[in-house]
């Protein structure tokens, strides 16, 4: 993979780049949000690695800025923080996942090879229901053939919904499946999500696919 790691800190900057040309990556590095961003902008990567702490911002802004840009590349944090809420923003600002410094080298390739297996086919090119229709190679989802622009994050949700269709799915299986981070039940963050998408969902179809039920979770309506 071409990977960016945007990283301040030298020590952890050169172990990461270390770990993953071990691993058969090609790696960039940058050390300011600046750089990185415009290093994002400017190439193409097949992962980005990024920390939160910046000597001239933080990644929350670095993130947010290249997914306004509709740049879809997976970004992993990486973080000293451990609070949920700070996890939950990086998420909402379109991150893909999240690991806590100081942190194993194996869990890193781990982590990078969840976010991988969770953006790719897995075998089927093209997911239907109804007037649903989800590319996975184009990574694209239209409702009677009129594209609708997702997150990384409520794209991914979509897809397992589709690949899970018609069963109750609860909100932990969804933080673990979706985002492989587990979450405390008391969080929004889950439904926070479901809302977005439910609501572009139905911006373009009077159809409810997405069904809450109490106490146990969701379900995703198809009848093909």
């Amino acid at each position: 993979m071409n990977i960016l790691v945007i990283e301040d800190d030298p020590s952890v900057r050169t172990l990461v780049k270390a770990v993953l040309e071990h691993n058969g990556n090609t790696v960039m590095t940058a050390e300011t949000a600046t750089d990185g961003e415009n290093q994002a902008t400017e190439n193409e990567f097949e992962m980005i690695i990024l920390d939160l702490g910046l000597p001239d911002g933080d990644g929350y802004e670095v993130c947010k800025n290249i997914r306004d840009k509709d740049i879809s590349t997976p970004v992993l944090i990486l973080s000293g923080k451990q609070d949920t809420d700070v996890k939950v923003k990086c998420l909402k600002v379109g991150a893909d996942d999240y690991l806590t410094k100081p942190f194993n080298t194996e869990e890193l390739i781990a982590r990078m090879g969840a976010i991988q297996r969770r953006t790719e086919s897995g075998g089927e090119q093209v997911l239907s229901c109804g007037e649903l229709k989800v590319d996975l190679l184009k990574r694209e989802f239209t409702i009677n053939s009129e594209k609708v622009q997702l997150t990384n994050n409520e794209f991914n949700l979509l897809v397992y919904f589709l690949k899970n269709k018609n069963r109750v799915i609860t909100q932990e299986e969804l933080a673990e499946k979706v985002w492989d981070i587990h979450f405390d039940t008391q969080t929004n963050y889950i439904n926070v999500y479901i809302s977005y998408l439910r609501k572009k969902i139905r911006d373009h179809t009077e159809t409810d696919y997405i069904e809450t039920i109490r106490k146990k979770g969701f379900t995703f309506r198809c009848e093909n």
